[in-house]
């Protein structure tokens, strides 16, 4: 169930805004992860989205997340501390409760507390491992990531990294399915494997599915080994707009591998990747390795994206020359502009 602040506060443009305006009122009503559930200990956590400054803690047992700013002299609330289920100003020790009210003036103990005093708190789902928000926002539109919740699925919280490019950039490269033999070549890809088959794709009810089966090993090269001579390896994207995808990957004797690809869009050419990921096998070994081999993955695709140029991704389908291997993310372009973002969406 989603956390709403005991008042619908609706936020306008950010001061430094790096969107353009009408995309950001498109964006600002999604929902997206700033931070890991396991990062909101006895500290406040800062976090930016859609250029908006952000606090993020947890009081009275539940994650807040508000605008990152005491409205007596605008400091950051991040540098303060939780105490009591308030969040405490580090300037003059102005509390501020879970829905936003201010629970006490230090400097003025005996007089009441105007009702002015009050934070922006936004509404927060805390799922998959992660706490989500959204600035503009009523319902409830997260992604369906089943097998995290499921028992006979192993939940894993990979690392989370900070890419210098768009949303929409890191959306396609995830989706991305002919990049394999030429950027992952050092973690799981072959060069000597590179052609892309045919594949099918479909419209959904929240989105984009592309079923894509292929003989490209979904393992690590040093475990190539393990799969069955001949094995064909299905992978299953479903995208969710604007910024979230699922793959699912079939792996051999029944084994699944969840992935969720959860960029969080910090500005328009600044973006925090979340990825929580579930697997049915495997679930007794060390997770070093694990961690290890998606972080490098990671940075495999942050290169690439980081360089695109422009940063932006272009729904103006002529802007860039296309191939049959694109299907997926020709269909995602089409997906983002049928949502009211323009032509090139961060521009």
């Amino acid at each position: 169930m989603a956390i709403k602040p005991v008042a619908s506060q609706r936020l306008g443009f950010p001061r430094d805004l790096s969107f353009d305006p009408q995309d950001w009122t498109v964006l600002s009503h999604y929902w997206y992860p700033v931070a890991r559930s396991d990062e909101l200990a006895d500290k406040p956590v800062q976090a930016t989205l859609l250029d908006v400054d952000l606090v993020v803690y947890r009081a009275a047992g539940r994650a807040i997340a508000a605008r990152n700013l005491c409205v007596h002299r605008g400091t950051q609330l991040s540098l303060g501390w939780v105490e009591h289920d308030t969040i405490v100003c580090p300037y003059h020790g102005f509390r501020y409760g879970p829905d936003g009210r201010c629970r006490s003036v230090p400097a003025h103990p005996g007089l009441p507390i105007s009702d002015k005093l009050r934070i922006t708190v936004l509404p927060t789902i805390e799922r998959y491992g992660l706490i989500w928000t959204t600035l503009n926002g009523e319902h409830d539109t997260l992604p369906v990531f089943e097998a995290w919740d499921d028992p006979d699925f192993q939940p894993i919280m990979a690392p989370t990294i900070d890419i210098n490019s768009s949303c929409g950039r890191q959306m396609e490269g995830f989706l991305d399915v002919a990049h394999f033999a030429w950027a992952h070549v050092e973690s799981f890809g072959d060069r000597d494997n590179p052609v892309v088959p045919s594949y099918q794709l479909e419209r959904t009810s929240f989105g984009i599915r592309a079923n894509y089966l292929s003989s490209v090993s979904n393992y690590p090269k040093q475990l190539r080994h393990l799969a069955p001579e001949g094995f064909e390896w299905l992978r299953v994207f479903d995208v969710f707009p604007p910024f979230c995808a699922k793959l699912t990957v079939h792996f051999p004797e029944n084994g699944l591998l969840s992935i969720l690809n959860a960029p969080s869009p910090i500005s328009a050419r600044k973006t925090r990747l979340f990825c929580p990921l579930a697997r049915n096998f495997g679930k007794d070994g060390p997770l070093d390795d694990v961690l290890a081999f998606n972080l490098q993955i990671f940075n495999e695709d942050r290169v690439i994206v980081e360089s695109q140029k422009p940063e932006d991704l272009p729904l103006d389908m002529q802007m860039e020359t296309h191939i049959p291997a694109d299907r997926t993310s020709i269909a995602y372009r089409k997906l983002l502009k049928s949502i009211g973002l323009g032509t090139n969406y961060t521009s």
